[in-house]
C-alpha cells in the first residue's frame, strides 16, 4: 500500500533520544505521538508536519510538496519553534509543561510532560446526566490559572477546545496543543482550510486577525464551557455573524445552572470583541464569587440535623 503524505513515524522509529511508540493525537498542522525517553519515561512529542504543505520522505524526513509550499513551511516551523521556546519558559500546574525542543528530519519536535488522564471532550462524551455546575466551576477556575499565566507571557492560546484540555485523575485540568503557530500559518498562506476549530474559534480568528487578544481565548473559553452544558459546540461563529441561531444557554438551560453561570457564558459567546469580557481574570474573579456564594447558601451538617429534630418534634 503506498504511504500517506503525512503518514505518522512508526512504532519503535529511534528520534534523537526518544523512541516513538505510537500517535496519540494531532491534525492537519502536526502530529503527537506517545514516545519513551532513554531512562524508559513516557513523553509526549509534537511533530510540526502541516498538511497540504509538505510530504514524508525517506527515513522519516520531512519534505515540502512544492517549491512554492517551502516558504510557508519554513515560516510556520519558526513560529512553532519559536512557540515552543516560549511555552518552555512557562511552568503551571495547569499549563503543559515543555521539556525540549529539537530540529530532526528537516522539520521541528516539541517534547512535552506525558499527562494521565482524558480529554474534557471524552468526559463530556461519557456523561449520562448534565455536568454538575460545581465540577465545572472547579474545572475552569483552574484552567484560568493557567491561560493567566499564558497571558502574562505575551502569547495567546488560539485553540481551547474541550479536546485540548486534559483532565487528570485527581480532577484537575492542563492546556495542551496551543494554536498560535498554526494560526500563523494560516495568516501566511492565506489558506481556504482553516486552522482553527469551527464552533470554538472567535470571529475574529476568520476575518480580522489585526485584533486578536485575551478577549479571543475568552470567547474559546465560554465556547468550551457551553460544550460542557450543552455537549456541542455553539454555532460557528462566522455563521452566527451572517445569521446569528444561538439560543441564549439563560433560556435553553434556565433551573439547570445557576443564572450567574449562564449569563457569563454568554457574556464570552458575544460576537463583538468588546462587549466581552476583557481579561481573564475578570472571567475568574466570577467563578470564584459564584462557589463562594454557593458554598455560603449550602446549609451545614448541624443545620440539617436541627432542621430534622425539629420536624420530628
Amino acid at each position: 500500500m503506498a504511504a500517506q503524505l503525512t503518514d505518522p513515524l512508526a512504532h519503535g522509529y529511534h528520534l534523537a533520544d526518544y523512541v516513538i511508540d505510537r500517535r496519540i493525537g494531532g491534525g492537519g498542522f502536526s502530529l503527537v505521538y506517545l514516545a519513551f525517553d532513554m531512562e524508559g519515561q513516557p513523553v509526549a512529542i509534537k511533530e510540526y508536519l502541516p498538511g497540504g504543505i509538505v510530504k514524508r520522505g525517506e527515513l522519516g524526513t520531512v519534505v515540502p510538496i512544492s517549491s512554492e509550499k517551502e516558504a510557508s513551511f519554513r515560516y510556520g516551523m519558526k513560529c512553532f519553534f519559536d512557540e515552543g521556546r516560549a511555552l518552555a519558559g512557562i511552568r503551571h500546574p495547569n499549563v503543559v509543561k515543555v521539556v525540549n525542543f529539537f530540529r530532526a528530519n528537516d522539520t521541528v519536535y516539541m517534547v512535552m510532560k506525558y499527562e494521565q488522564g482524558k480529554t474534557l471532550q471524552r468526559h463530556i462524551t461519557g456523561l449520562e446526566e448534565p455536568m454538575r455546575e460545581t465540577f465545572l466551576r472547579s474545572v475552569f477556575i483552574q484552567l484560568l490559572n493557567g491561560l493567566r499565566e499564558i497571558h502574562a507571557h505575551k502569547i495567546l492560546h488560539l485553540d481551547i477546545k474541550p479536546s485540548n484540555i486534559y483532565i487528570r485523575a485527581d480532577g484537575s485540568p492542563v492546556l495542551i496543543d496551543f494554536g498560535a503557530a498554526r494560526q500563523a500559518l494560516s495568516e501566511d498562506m492565506l489558506t481556504t482550510s482553516p486552522m482553527y476549530t469551527p464552533g470554538f474559534a472567535a470571529p475574529e480568528q476568520y476575518s480580522q486577525r489585526d485584533r486578536l487578544g485575551p478577549w479571543t481565548d475568552i470567547y474559546s473559553v465560554g465556547a468550551t464551557m457551553y460544550a460542557c452544558i450543552a455537549k456541542v459546540a455553539p454555532p460557528p461563529a462566522n455563521e452566527r455573524v451572517e445569521k446569528d441561531k444561538l439560543t441564549p444557554v439563560s433560556r435553553s438551560h434556565a433551573g439547570l445552572y445557576s443564572k450567574g453561570l449562564l449569563e457569563l457564558i454568554e457574556a464570552m459567546l458575544k460576537l463583538n470583541y468588546t462587549e466581552r469580557p476583557q481579561s481573564v481574570f475578570t472571567v475568574q474573579k466570577r467563578l470564584i464569587a459564584m462557589a463562594q456564594a454557593a458554598r455560603s447558601q449550602k446549609p451545614t451538617l448541624f443545620a440539617l440535623i436541627k432542621e430534622r429534630l425539629t420536624r420530628e418534634l
